[in-house]
């Protein structure tokens, strides 16, 4: 069951286990203080492209619709960092497998924490420059993939895909099986009879550019030595490359939300590498992009863009693809047709990776420095955070700029904006939003001490049972006293990834607290245990366990691993 599923089937109403003091109820926790905070993920770059990491929140500016903001939240992560998992050492009544290994044994596992998902358009790329495109991403793979890092590959097409690993051998298996899609056409590289683009078919049919048909016309009376064809005839053919045209955008776009919503479960950074000579997009289609767009940004998705066609030049100027038939005026019309497609297709790639903090990589021969520099995680990422002011529950896109008071030749790469709420939240969908944001992220937290141990119980040869056990110091919470009673609300998740940040299963327990003054005193010392058992299978796994109180909206939250071997 997919976590988000989990989450709208136990905050649903109703209490399982009751104590007179406290009891474990599937009720929502109320979080209010970051309903509204914007994150923005901020790199800075020299002039050499090197990320740069001493800069301080007084060093930016941020403004949504060209108003200044406050700054409430500010930090700079170095994600290149591997984040080695200490297993647990067995303060509990554990067995000898989890005690911490002694000297010669295997290392702790590698948390993952950034994963890269290389998008290839098989759908409109040419063999050689897919060909040129895999080789290069091979290479940068081979050489560049740390520790943390876990890559998937996927094609527009759907025919080739690969879900995250670490596995460098499976990678380049999986890349060296890239080929153009049957539906990737030659139409508009003068092989055609008539040459007909989705860019022209666009004019001639919707637009009704009489240039254009004049052109295609030309074009077909002698490609097919028929002086008698008509216009007619034309729009027949220009009709079809446009249902050709059109069919193969909404399965590319379409294939980019499936990527985005894949992306939106793994825990950690998250960049989509989308390598396409580019796809056009009419105006009538544009709320696809828009939606891509908008569904990046509220995952906190990167989408970087690279032209694999590198260098571009219209075709009828290469000599190793043959003239399209109709002599000069043909030549010289088509490639200025061919050249107005490809800014177009150019500026759907650098909106998609603009809008969404990515870079567009484009007009340039060494694919390899392309895909290395997309797919590599910056060695600083400041992380600034907003609560904009009256904000209206309308779902509009809000614009942002990021700035820097003075840049002395720095660059900023950064996200361009967000969507207001549509609609005001309800407790229940704010709580299980913030359960979500913070489950799906590396973050590690200490509003409220915690404390994570767990131990393993093999049932079998491939069965097994996890148990977590989170400790809880509540010194720090802020209870509400009424009726002689100190009041809050904890909710714990407790949640299994396996080593490739794929989700394994999740559970949440929401704590009601209505302690009384001896009670809770006595809990002041203990503590609070709460404990949440798994059946697995066999395997490694990396438990991540986050907590959330209703009274003080502070949160804890912590990582560690278990090895059933």
């Amino acid at each position: 069951m997919k976590f988000r599923s989990l989450l709208s089937l136990i905050l649903l109403p109703g209490a399982l286990a009751q104590q007179p003091e406290m009891q474990t109820q599937e009720a929502p926790a109320k979080f209010t203080s970051r309903v509204n905070l914007v994150p923005v993920t901020v790199v800075v770059r020299d002039r050499d492209s090197h990320a740069v990491g001493n800069l301080t929140k007084e060093d930016f500016r941020l403004l949504d619709n060209g108003k200044a903001q406050v700054i409430s939240r500010f930090s700079i992560e170095k994600p290149g960092a591997p984040a080695v998992l200490e297993k647990d050492s067995g303060v509990l009544e554990l067995q000898p497998e989890t005690k911490r290994p002694e000297a010669g044994a295997a290392p702790p596992p590698v948390l993952a924490e950034h994963f890269v998902a290389y998008l290839f358009d098989d759908l409109h790329a040419t063999f050689e420059d897919l060909a040129r495109a895999r080789d290069a991403a091979g290479r940068v793979i081979v050489a560049s993939m740390q520790p943390t890092d876990r890559a998937a590959i996927y094609t527009t097409s759907g025919q080739i895909s690969l879900e995250f690993t670490d596995d460098k051998a499976k990678l380049q298996e999986t890349l060296a099986r890239l080929r153009p899609a049957p539906s990737a056409g030659s139409i508009g590289h003068g092989l055609d009879c008539p040459d007909i683009s989705y860019y022209m078919a666009d004019r001639i049919v919707n637009l009704n550019d009489p240039q254009a048909t004049q052109v295609a016309l030309i074009n077909y009376q002698a490609c097919s030595m028929n002086p008698n064809a008509t216009a007619s005839m034309v729009m027949g053919f220009a009709q079809g490359a446009l249902h050709n045209g059109e069919h193969q955008t909404k399965v590319a776009t379409s294939v980019l939300v499936q990527v985005v919503r894949r992306m939106a479960a793994m825990p950690g950074q998250r960049s989509i590498v989308l390598a396409s000579p580019g796809f056009l997009v009419p105006s009538a289609d544009q709320p696809d992009v828009t939606d891509i767009i908008n569904r990046a940004i509220r995952s906190n998705v990167i989408v970087s863009s690279l032209d694999l066609r590198g260098l571009w030049t219209a075709s009828g100027f290469d000599a190793s693809r043959p003239a399209p038939a109709g002599g000069s005026q043909v030549l010289t019309t088509l490639n200025q047709f061919m050249e107005q497609e490809a800014e177009a297709q150019e500026l759907v790639m650098e909106d998609l990776a603009h809008s969404t903090g990515g870079d567009w990589f484009h007009a340039n021969n060494d694919l390899g420095e392309g895909f290395r520099r997309l797919a590599a995680a910056p060695e600083f990422i400041y992380v600034l955070a907003f609560t904009p002011e009256n904000l209206k529950a309308d779902g509009k896109y809000h614009k942002l700029r990021i700035e820097l008071r003075e840049p002395k030749g720095l660059t900023l790469q950064a996200r361009k904006g967000y969507y207001a709420p549509r609609r005001d939240a309800d407790a229940m969908d704010q709580s299980k939003q913030d359960i979500e944001d913070a489950v799906f992220s590396r973050e590690v937290i200490k509003d409220i001490p915690l404390n994570v141990r767990t131990q393993f119980f093999r049932s079998g040869d491939t069965d097994a049972s996890i148990s977590v056990v989170s400790q809880l110091d509540i010194r720090r919470l802020r209870y509400q006293k009424k009726e002689g009673r100190n009041q809050d609300v904890l909710t714990v998740v407790s949640v299994l990834f396996d080593l490739n940040g794929n989700y394994v299963s999740g559970q949440l327990r929401t704590l009601t607290l209505a302690l009384k003054d001896e009670t809770l005193e006595k809990k002041l010392d203990s503590g609070i245990r709460v404990k949440a058992m798994f059946d697995v299978k066999v395997g490694s796994y990396v438990v991540r366990v986050v907590v959330r109180d209703s009274e003080g909206q502070m949160m804890a939250s912590e990582n560690t691993a278990v090895e059933i071997r």
